[in-house]
């Protein structure tokens, strides 16, 4: 199984580029194969384009990437309160990049001003991946303690120290030029010397960092090469003219000063990689610099303000030198003081084509990260993988989508129904058969707004009930059943569907948002009946909770199940988890953890334990324990050190139905998430039952399942 890796910066101006750049590079050193994706693209202009990350890795690598969401496309969705959606359609490209890929490496949205719900999404990306974190951050012109605090506080925001998959964080631009409001800015001489340059000791920052919850990953010093930029990229920036070519695709800039002094007073400042900021009509300079050129001297490049053109004399007294140097110069109408404006909005961020910076980078970042920390993830990961609810959730639309299946409607003319089956029919999840009076289903979806198109069949029932009379009175004769009695229960569409499923027709039966579970689990219990190897019928929640999946059993039909059923509800519970992609440890729930209680309540799940280790020895499961010791690290290294599920259970059986589906609820409701459920197992063909008060989205989702259970 894959692993991911989600970069989040905690403030702008991070050099997020350079850090994701540098770890693929690292990995890619130890010889892992690696997938990129930036979930939604977050260009400097406000166009709806490929981001620099990508585009950069596209353009320099071999790496599988995946495409972006447009920003406009993500706002609009989490502006009309669909995040869960962006979300699902995040796991999707994800789960593609994981199919071929060992690492996932995830790049969060930088935070600012107008992306100020950037944490937020950050947070809940990585829990939709089951991503590890790394924090990203610079130096403002704080204290390297002002520093740690600052992260600390950030990392609080992604569950802190308490947070497993929150691995550390890097500091990159250390030592960075800043100016008074904290913006990392460059070391371009003359435009820039009020500004603070740190000199912080690295060693120092480590220190000081042994004694924080929040591990230092790394710590990247700044380095002014990395900030070289081509002649030809401020050309671009300035719209400038360009007098003499020379070098200018490949020369680089490297600082840049003002010629506004006397000549002796700037001859210093002629240094290699110096772009000369100057009037065309100062010939001093020019001559001087042709000089400084002919010397050997590689000049970043002549800039000329005002609009002046050099004088022909002056041109060709120079001009060989220049060519001989091939020494960029090039133009611009503006004066000096605008131009110093202009170049301090220069985008110091790599290019996408700058292909020897974008090396230079790599490199250089790939360096900082200790080996040990790249050959840990390059390393198969122990750590318990987590199925998180947009991943549940898109995985059951992929597999129900295979499936191809037919699911039968019995509350053909209630309105969520018809909504959901709607919704099945437009995503491919299922084919959805309608009981109730066409006419009857046309106007209710006419009110809703929704049309009944291809993948969708209403079936009247009283067109087709008299099918299925002979049938029902064999199947129940021992119970008495008649003709008579068989068509007055056909009446019942849940009745009808079963035997609709009974003879083949459909693969599926749901129902529940007008039945009660009772009525809708009887007639398939009765006629239906159980698979082979199972004596009784059990459910399970699925429990979506924020950062996984966890199953709940069982919690709607055995009121008191006896040692032998609840190891039979066990069993049934970790195949369906398993079934469903989540990895099964099975915690058997009681008031008591281990040997530390007694009573009959205490023996019953014990005897259960054992029942089901016996059968299955090839699942994980342990009891009894309490469900705070099964789903709390802590607790369980006090209460149950040396069970295999404590703190890591995902499938929870719970010794009773009030137990469980109080628990169920309790949970539900109070932590404000989305269950599944029931979804009923043990029987010969899949039946699931609705809450009464059952969203459009439970529906669609408990069709997914439906459709799943058929394969199986």
């Amino acid at each position: 199984m894959s692993r991911t890796i989600i970069l989040i910066p905690i403030s702008a101006g991070v050099g997020l580029t350079s850090i994701s750049l540098g770890l693929i590079h690292a990995l890619e050193q130890k010889g892992a194969k690696i997938g990129f994706m930036k979930p939604i693209s977050q260009p400097i202009t406000d166009e709806d384009k490929i981001d620099r990350t990508t585009s950069i890795i596209r353009k320099s690598t071999a790496l599988e990437t995946a495409d972006p969401f447009m920003l406009s496309v993500a706002e609009n969705l989490i502006g009309q309160n669909q995040s869960d959606l962006l979300l699902e359609k995040i796991v999707e490209k994800h789960q593609n990049l994981a199919k071929n890929n060992e690492l996932i490496i995830v790049e969060g949205l930088v935070p600012t001003r107008k992306h100020s719900y950037a944490n937020s999404i950050n947070y809940d990306v990585a829990q939709a991946l089951d991503a590890e974190i790394i924090l990203v951050a610079a130096p403002t012109t704080e204290t390297s303690e002002e520093l740690k605090e600052r992260i600390e506080a950030s990392a609080s925001e992604f569950g802190g120290k308490n947070n497993p998959n929150l691995l550390g964080v890097v500091i990159n631009k250390f030592n960075a030029p800043i100016d008074e409001s904290g913006r990392t800015r460059p070391d371009l001489s003359e435009i820039f010397d009020a500004y603070q340059h740190s000199h912080n000791n690295i060693s120092e920052v480590y220190k000081l960092f042994e004694k924080s919850p929040i591990k230092l990953l790394a710590c990247v010093p700044w380095s002014a090469e990395l900030i070289a930029t081509r002649a030809i990229d401020l050309v671009n920036h300035l719209g400038a003219t360009i007098i003499n070519e020379g070098d200018i695709q490949t020369r680089r800039i490297r600082s840049i000063t003002f010629c506004a002094r006397s000549l002796q007073n700037m001859v210093d400042h002629f240094k290699a990689g110096t772009l000369l900021v100057t009037s065309a009509d100062r010939p001093a300079v020019l001559t001087a610099a042709a000089l400084a050129s002919l010397n050997g001297i590689e000049l970043g490049g002549i800039l000329l303000t005002g609009g002046y053109k050099i004088d022909n004399q002056i041109n060709k007294l120079c001009q060989p030198a220049f060519e001989k140097s091939k020494l960029p110069i090039f133009r611009i109408e503006g004066n000096t003081w605008q131009t110093s404006l202009t170049l301090q909005n220069f985008n110091l961020e790599v290019p996408v084509d700058d292909k020897e910076r974008i090396e230079n980078i790599k490199q250089y970042t790939c360096e900082q990260f200790s080996s040990d920390f790249i050959d840990s993830l390059v390393a198969d990961s122990s750590r318990l993988r987590r199925l998180s609810p947009p991943a549940f959730r898109f995985q059951l639309t992929e597999l129900a989508r295979s499936a191809k299946k037919r699911i039968v409607l019995p509350e053909g003319d209630e309105p969520r129904t018809i909504k959901a089956a709607v919704l099945c029919a437009e995503k491919g999840i299922a084919e959805c058969v309608l009981l109730a009076n066409p006419e009857d289903v046309k106007r209710v979806a006419d009110s809703q707004g929704v049309t009944l198109g291809a993948g969708i069949s209403v079936i009247d029932p009283k067109t087709v009930s008299e099918n299925y009379v002979a049938r029902l009175v064999e199947l129940r004769k021992n119970k008495g059943m008649t003709e008579d009695s068989a068509r007055e229960q056909l009446k019942d569409t849940v009745v009808l569907g079963t035997m609709m499923l009974e003879a083949n027709e459909v693969d599926g039966l749901v129902s529940g948002a007008v039945h009660t579970t009772a009525n809708t689990i009887r007639p398939p219990m009765q006629i239906i009946k159980t698979a082979p190897g199972n004596s009784i019928v059990s459910s399970i929640f699925f429990m979506l909770l924020p950062d996984q999946v966890l199953v709940y059993g069982d919690c709607a039909v055995n009121p008191d199940p006896n040692a032998e059923q609840l190891a039979e509800i066990a069993i049934q519970s970790a195949d369906s988890a398993k079934a469903f992609g989540i990895e099964p440890k099975v915690a058997m729930i009681s008031y008591s953890t281990g040997t530390s209680g007694s009573g009959a309540d205490v023996e019953k799940v014990k005897e259960a334990t054992r029942i089901a280790k016996e059968k299955r020895p090839d699942l994980i499961i342990d009891g009894p324990l309490q469900y705070d010791a099964a789903v709390m690290e802590d607790v369980a290294r006090s209460k149950a050190p040396n069970s295999p599920v404590a703190g890591k259970a995902t499938v929870f059986v719970f010794p009773d139905l009030n137990t469980g589906n109080t628990t169920y609820k309790a949970v539900q409701r109070s932590a404000d998430l989305v269950s599944i459920g029931p979804m009923l197992q043990g029987m010969r063909k899949p039946v699931n039952d609705l809450s009464r008060g059952a969203l459009v989205d439970d529906i669609v989702y408990t069709i997914a399942l439906t459709a799943i259970q058929a394969t199986q």
